[in-house]
């Protein structure tokens, strides 16, 4: 099985790239072809063999990597599965690439592998980082309905099948997107903690567009991807959780403005999932609801 990497980057943290590029050149098995995508930046220093496409703007996350999955042809298609990894982590094993061989060797309908991230330090795992809602036990592998957008291989049959990213989100739920997209259509999704990243621990709020994204985003996911008669009850849901969590006046403010320009604003298409993805999702243990 023939595998890719795409590596996303704002040229701010050469170091921390070139730890990474290594730990991805050290790999066991045939090795790892690697697309690095610069965002409006010139990226310099790289080692030989690892490829550039440097974009004349910040295209976002989901467009950047959408722009890294075409550097390996038309939906990714001269490898099998592609690696996507965050600039500034770090795999800690070097049996990580064998590993996802190896997952979508055995399984056929496997599509996506989310890894587990640590922190480099203390070893922890953020329960945020665990793509479930028993996210008590970072360190069991299960089945899942979404994935961790910097630590993960997508199958390049998905992207071929639903196609890629959502690059109008930017920044934000584009990956539980593209993982409603290919649960719809038949692929599985597995939580894999022995597949490790190492990425220091932080807070997505550090990111100054987080709380408008995060709530535009959400109501694009509901509108592009929900049967009708769940979008105000996902939307719903999320709008009493974010009140509960009392976030500070400004953050407040910028959430509502995002969740009204998620409903005032063009959304990309609609293709709602079918009644028995949604009963799939829900045995999974998470309907989409929440």
């Amino acid at each position: 099985m023939r595998l890719g990497a795409v590596i996303i980057t704002m040229g701010n943290r050469p170091d921390e790239l070139k730890a990474l590029l290594d730990s991805v050149a050290r790999q066991e098995g045939d090795p790892v072809e690697v697309v690095v995508v610069g965002q409006g930046v010139r990226v310099t220093g790289l080692p030989e063999g690892v490829r550039c496409v440097e974009l004349p703007e910040n295209l976002g996350i989901p467009g950047g990597r959408n722009v890294g999955i075409e550097a390996f042809g038309p939906g990714g298609g001269e490898v099998d599965a592609l690696l996507f990894l965050d600039d500034d982590g770090l795999l800690e094993r070097t049996d990580t690439a064998e590993l996802c061989r190896q997952a979508f060797a055995e399984d056929p309908r496997l599509g996506i592998v989310s890894f587990r991230i640590a922190d480099p330090e203390s070893g922890e795992t953020q329960r945020r980082h665990v793509p479930r809602l028993r996210a008590s036990d970072p360190m069991r592998s299960s089945r899942v309905t979404t994935f961790l957008g910097g630590a993960n291989a997508v199958r390049t049959s998905v992207f071929q099948q639903v196609g890629g990213l959502p690059g109008e989100f930017f920044y934000a739920h584009e990956e539980t997107d593209l993982a409603w997209r290919a649960l719809d259509a038949g692929w599985l999704i597995d939580y894999r903690a022995d597949m490790v990243l190492l990425h220091p621990t932080t807070a997505p709020s550090r990111h100054a567009v987080y709380h408008r994204m995060v709530a535009r985003n959400r109501v694009w996911l509901a509108r592009r991807n929900l049967p009708a008669p769940l979008v105000p009850v996902y939307l719903g849901v999320w709008l009493l959780l974010t009140l509960l969590r009392r976030p500070s006046a400004p953050a407040l403010k910028a959430w509502f403005g995002g969740f009204k320009e998620g409903w005032t604003t063009p959304c990309g298409p609609r293709r709602p999932m079918r009644w028995r993805t949604v009963w799939r999702l829900t045995r999974l243990g998470r309907p989409p609801v929440i």
